[in-house]
């Protein structure tokens, strides 16, 4: 299935250095992946689609990973109505940072 999560940052300095963990997908749950990742300019807001078998899977790996640095509210994506197209200028990969 895929899953969104709207993050809705309260401390971006830590939100931000604690998500390269779920972007990395380090100790993530089996099956658990983040396959787009986009932030606001600003940096108040981040939104993901992820795949998993779980909703409660994602749900529970970004609050133990993001902790207080963000309020993350998820849903499961209604496969069978949903399109997607991957807008030009976009990475196709994650820039990881140190």
């Amino acid at each position: 299935m895929y899953v969104i999560v709207h993050h809705h940052i309260k401390n971006p300095e830590n939100a931000f250095a604690r998500g390269q963990q779920l972007i990395s997908g380090d100790g993530a749950p089996t099956g658990v992946k983040v396959l787009q990742f986009y932030p606001a300019q600003d940096l108040s807001t981040v939104t993901c689609l992820w795949e998993s078998d779980s909703l409660a899977a994602v749900q529970g790996w970004v609050d133990s990973v993001l902790g207080d640095a963000s309020e993350n509210r998820s849903y499961a994506v209604d496969a069978d109505r949903a399109f997607a197209e991957r807008p030009l200028g976009l990475a196709s990969a994650p820039a990881l940072t140190a």
